[in-house]
């Protein structure tokens, strides 16, 4: 297990897949599949579903957004970071409830988010879509102006 929570999977390594980039992506999506397509986790009472389409390479739009970055949505850059805490993201949506667990809600133009951020450290983000929520993405949140930002997202959203 990872970063002291016994609900947290292990991480998911590229050495574990002999360094290969084709085995290794298909098998964190393989993770991704298990937990977004074949069964779909629940907050808050809504089921939590993944953006389909674009689907690039067999694989749906919200998976791609929970192991690459980057802003253009055709170019984005694979994050070996994202890629092995895949199996995180269901967890962490399931542990919301979870002392070191902060979530709040933040809109972004119309739309409305949800942030569930584990110990400051990893950050999962739904969208509110009315009978469910979708999942937008997942990241960690390692770099300390990341940390600043989201803690003052949080911190304004409690307060307001």
């Amino acid at each position: 297990m990872s970063e002291g929570k016994d609900w947290l999977p292990s991480l998911i390594r590229l050495e574990e897949h002999d360094g290969n980039w084709d085995k290794y992506v298909n098998a964190v999506f393989a993770i991704f599949y298990r937990d977004f397509i074949e069964a779909q986790p629940k907050f808050q009472g809504k089921w939590v579903r993944c953006r389909r389409d674009p689907i690039q390479d067999g694989k749906e739009a919200g998976f791609w957004h929970c192991v690459s970055e980057g802003p253009d949505e055709d170019h984005r850059t694979p994050d070996l970071r994202r890629c092995e805490r895949i199996g995180w993201v269901r967890k962490v949506i399931e542990h919301a409830h979870d002392a070191d667990v902060d979530v709040w809600t933040q809109r972004k133009g119309r739309d409305q988010r949800i942030h569930i951020w584990l110990r400051e450290s990893y950050l999962v983000v739904l969208g509110e879509r009315g009978r469910y929520y979708q999942l937008i993405t997942a990241f960690c949140t390692d770099r300390e102006h990341t940390k600043r930002k989201k803690r003052q997202e949080r911190d304004a959203s409690r307060n307001g």
